[in-house]
């Protein structure tokens, strides 16, 4: 039987004092906006260019609609039960501990992986401009200034993340109007495309569903960050609508920045041009318009991103990691506060990060692309547990504490088994694809290794 006990994190199961409320409305406000606007848009989207041509327009849109649904679920559990465990508290609350156990952990390895791997596209890009410079050094010093400004207070993340959320929306919204009035054939120095890109080189569909299908598995990762909103908000000054304005304002954002900035890129560019691969679709889209400098700026605007990223993931592992904890679900040291700040656990994860850095170097063949495919599928198992909680809290919720229904799920329960059967064909489709054949397996290995270690644990809790 699930526990049916409170997973809130109370200082009184450490001894050690409980994390701040240090983050004001404003910097959750931006967390969300600019949480949106990640690294997956920026670098990502071009291989599902690549495959999909013009049609990535529908797989965003299609994606889109089911991280919608996926988020709406989520701020209902998180608004009426605030934690910076987030779906892995309710997926404790809702089906046991161990499922708790398995969300949370996978989810830290996801992060702190994703810390690396940011960390190496940072680097990447800075050492394009400074070549003589070594790329291992430039990564050592993200790690550094991030796990730093972790590790201060709560209010240096939500000031570092305001400030990278608002250069990412301005610099996107200032794309998209370019790229509009371009379409438009209003913008001098350009004439209209009309629809050439679209309809010409190969067609709106030139790969076929075949394309789609892998369109579509590359735009469903690309959204995969847009959580850590809902682990901030517990640190808030009020977290309750802190979530609800940031999930009832997913839907223009997605639609806005993801699907918007995918139809500009397609509309302007031949989807089949080398500049899309080489420098990126944002990069190759402001180049075509022949604005001087802007492709240099989109790259520094793709820098700013990954080092958001960074700096969201280091902060949404230490929190998931302590969360852990503090319910009995991990190492006690992890969950020790000083200042407000689980100081272990930040710097545990941020260890971790920089360890998958060095295994890109010296394992670069065989370890570094296994951890890859691990954490591959990562994202829709958590998925997988955030629909299936709120499936089993909402009836519990309106039995219990209907007042705390401040947010609620779209024509329940019937989107949230739409979500599901969403989450199913994916997998399906994921086990299609050699390429993302091996992902969902290696996935699955480690999501199954955890869920015994989890049960495993809660049952020698149960008896002692």
């Amino acid at each position: 039987m699930p526990s049916t006990t409170t997973t809130e994190e109370t200082p009184s199961q450490t001894g050690d004092v409980p994390l701040s409320h240090g983050l004001k409305q404003r910097h959750l406000s931006m967390i969300a906006l600019g949480g949106v606007i990640g690294a997956g848009l920026f670098v990502g989207s071009k291989a599902g260019i690549a495959a999909a041509g013009p049609s990535i327009v529908v797989a965003y849109i299609l994606s889109g609609l089911l991280v919608m649904l996926v988020m709406r679920m989520l701020g209902e559990m998180s608004a009426a039960h605030p934690s910076s465990g987030s779906f892995s508290a309710h997926a404790e609350r809702a089906i046991g501990p161990w499922a708790g156990f398995t969300a949370g952990w996978s989810f830290w390895v996801l992060l702190c992986t994703a810390v690396g791997l940011e960390g190496i596209g940072a680097a990447k890009i800075v050492t394009t401009w400074l070549p003589h410079t070594p790329e291992w050094a430039w990564v050592a010093l993200f790690m550094v200034v991030f796990c730093g400004t972790n590790l201060a207070a709560v209010k240096n993340f939500g000031e570092f993340e305001f400030w990278f959320a608002a250069l990412k929306v301005g610099a996107i919204s200032l794309f998209l109007v370019l790229g509009g009035l371009a379409i438009a054939g209003v913008l001098p120095g350009t004439d209209a495309p009309g629809t050439a890109n679209l309809t010409g080189e190969g067609g709106f569909l030139p790969n076929g569903s075949e394309g789609l299908i892998i369109g579509l598995l590359a735009s469903v990762f690309a959204y995969g960050g847009m959580e850590t909103v809902t682990i901030a908000a517990a640190e808030s000054e009020n977290p309750v609508s802190g979530v609800a304005s940031a999930v009832r304002t997913a839907m223009w954002r997605i639609a806005l920045f993801y699907v918007g900035s995918m139809a500009v890129v397609v509309t302007l560019v031949p989807w089949d041009s080398q500049e899309i691969v080489d420098k990126g679709p944002y990069v190759a889209a402001l180049d075509h318009l022949g604005i001087p400098g802007a492709g240099q700026l989109m790259n520094v605007v793709v820098l700013v991103a990954l080092l958001s990223a960074m700096n969201a993931n280091i902060y949404g592992s230490s929190r998931i990691a302590y969360s852990l904890v503090q319910r009995g679900q991990g190492p006690a040291a992890l969950a020790r506060v000083s200042g407000g700040v689980p100081r272990i656990a930040v710097l545990a994860s941020s260890v971790f990060g920089f360890g998958c850095v060095v295994l890109s170097y010296w394992r670069p063949d065989d370890v570094f692309p296994w951890l890859l495919n691990m954490i591959g599928a990562v994202i829709l198992v958590v998925w997988f547990f955030i629909a299936v909680s709120q499936l089993r809290l909402r009836r519990r919720l309106e039995r219990e504490a209907p007042e705390k229904l401040v947010v609620r799920m779209w024509a329940f329960p019937v989107l949230t088994w739409v979500a599901l059967a969403g989450m199913a064909a994916i997998f399906v489709l994921m086990a299609r694809e050699p390429d993302t054949r091996v992902q969902l397996y290696s996935t699955g290995g480690m999501t199954v290794f955890l869920a015994v270690v989890g049960y495993v644990w809660q049952k020698a809790r149960a008896k002692a």
